[in-house]
């Protein structure tokens, strides 16, 4: 275990806003990215499943996000391959009415420039809002994604993979048609990669 990797599981910035939290929990980072990995999947932040597991996509939205990019847990939790850094390393909480909070901004500025300068993935998934707005500074996430090609193949914008995005998926049908087949392939192209 790298000293970076220590220094963000023994974070804890934001304890004092999770007790805070309609759930009032304990910070546990979820650390998942080695320096070797080809692909990165930036993420939002940890569910609450994540949160009890200490792996990061342990839920339905992994299910569906692994469908997207055409991979078996296996090579989705292998490190060396595929590092998954959220924007928010740890759960933040449910608010009064149960809904997600959203990654504290905190938590980017500590932690995200030091494990970008080791990371080197030549394949970027950024899945969600929060991801979209950092890396690529867009607010609209649908005109992101539909955009898609202007940042492939290195780059993909996604949907959270949420099950209450699913009305979106339905109404967004070239995402299925036209995004995926060239998502998996570029996995794909990645993951067999020699060099």
């Amino acid at each position: 275990m790298s000293l970076l990797e220590q220094s963000i599981r023994a974070c804890r910035l934001c304890a004092g806003r999770f007790a805070a939290t309609a759930t009032a929990h304990h910070p546990r980072p979820v650390v998942w990215f080695r320096p070797a990995a080809r692909i990165l999947v930036v993420g939002q932040a940890p569910g609450m499943r994540v949160h009890l597991s200490g792996q990061p996509f342990t839920d339905r939205s992994g299910d569906r996000l692994r469908g997207w990019m055409g991979v078996d847990p296996s090579v989705f939790y292998d490190r060396d391959r595929i590092a998954i850094v959220p924007m928010a390393f740890c759960f933040p909480g449910y608010d009064a009415r149960g809904s997600d909070l959203p990654p504290p901004p905190l938590c980017a500025q500590t932690w995200r420039s030091r494990v970008m300068a080791q990371l080197q993935p030549r394949l970027t998934l950024l899945v969600g809002g929060h991801a979209i707005r950092w890396h690529l500074g867009l607010r609209d996430v649908t005109g992101a994604v539909a955009s898609w090609r202007d940042h492939a193949p290195a780059v993909f914008p996604l949907p959270h993979p949420s099950w209450r995005n699913t009305g979106w998926l339905k109404r967004n049908p070239w995402f299925e048609t036209d995004l995926l087949p060239d998502l998996r392939a570029a996995v794909r192209a990645e993951l067999t990669r020699n060099d």
